[in-house]
């Protein structure tokens, strides 16, 4: 039997998005015959008990900085490798988000053990997760992404970008210290609220039309699904509070921009030197054209979240795209136990 290590949790602002995501991945690998344990970052391993408590819908609002500064105390480093789960399982499935979840450092730490995991390696995660160096990457590769610059920012620069604007962390996910700015008199205050997320803030030209996102799995573009938040952005509310926010998968769209779309999505998953899975988020600008926000290396993982509703489009049900994540990740291990499921 295929043993399976679902890591999770974690001291980033997306712990409780991963904890729920967590929460069906291992329903799934269970129904599909794996033996699977799972492992917070924050405390170890955990217990039935541990499962019942801590896999559980994710809140309104991310937990406060006090609360994360308490987790992070708690958060287990380098020893993390030499847990018996992790260093039995034939796959660490990583369901973690933020930047120690899916920046690099936990898949750098995994690699240097010579443990086998899901996703990007530590170089495509590092590189996703920066905004700055992803967006340069995207623009190299051919793919649009809307205008930038990077805090401090010359005031001729902040006009030049155009109000309404994006005000970011450059390395933090689920929207988590985003600000859309009307006025130059609030940019301070915008950077101000990213700050504590990330030392490094980015401004972004606000691109107005609707919003998409596609799916990669191994190296294909799945469906295109379109995204209606309640919200002027698809923030963390929306984002994660049943009925906030309308997906609509497959989108309503001609095929050629869904064709558009797809193409863009891959080139921008191999423009960052991705591997297994992923999801690339688009809004149009005010002539139509595409332009890429970001790519996800470890999208959120329940069954409603976006890239598990991509995928059943094509006809892979979670569970089935559960499995395919397991198998990529075995065929990279030939000493690692094949037998499976």
């Amino acid at each position: 039997m295929t043993r399976v290590a679902v890591l999770t949790g974690g001291s980033t602002p997306e712990r409780d998005v991963a904890l729920a995501g967590a929460s069906q991945v291992v329903a799934a690998l269970r129904s599909r015959g794996y033996r699977v344990t799972v492992v917070d970052t924050v405390g170890g391993q955990m217990s039935s008990e541990d499962e019942r408590r801590r896999l559980v819908p994710v809140g309104k609002e991310p937990p406060t900085l006090e609360q994360l500064e308490r987790l992070a105390e708690r958060e287990l480093g380098p020893e993390l490798v030499d847990l018996p789960a992790l260093r039995s399982a034939d796959v660490v499935f990583l369901v973690l988000h933020g930047r120690q979840g899916e920046g690099g450092e936990m898949q750098t730490l995994l690699e240097n053990a010579g443990l086998p995991y899901a996703g990007s390696d530590p170089v495509g995660s590092s590189l996703a997760m920066d905004k700055d160096a992803a967006k340069r990457l995207f623009r190299k590769a051919g793919v649009p992404t809307p205008d930038w610059r990077m805090w401090p920012v010359p005031k001729e620069a902040i006009t030049a970008l155009g109000f309404p604007l994006i005000v970011k962390p450059s390395r933090a996910g689920s929207t988590v210290g985003l600000t859309v700015v009307e006025r130059a008199d609030q940019v301070d205050a915008a950077v101000a609220a990213a700050r504590p997320y990330d030392d490094d803030v980015m401004l972004e030209a606000y691109a107005s039309g609707r919003e998409f996102t596609v799916g990669i799995l191994g190296d294909e573009a799945l469906a295109v699904g379109e995204i209606i938040p309640s919200h002027e952005i698809f923030d963390y509310e929306c984002k994660y509070t049943p009925g906030m926010t309308q997906e609509i998968f497959p989108a309503d769209i001609a095929q050629s921009l869904a064709d558009r779309l797809r193409s863009l999505a891959l080139t921008a998953h191999h423009a960052l030197g991705l591997r297994d899975f992923s999801r690339v988020d688009f809004r149009l600008g005010a002539d139509g054209t595409p332009h890429c926000l970001e790519a996800n290396t470890l999208p959120g993982l329940t069954a409603t979240s976006l890239l598990p509703q991509s995928a059943a489009v094509v006809g892979i049900p979670f569970d089935e795209l559960c499995h395919r994540i397991c198998r990529f990740v075995l065929e990279r291990s030939p000493t690692r136990n094949k037998a499976g499921t």
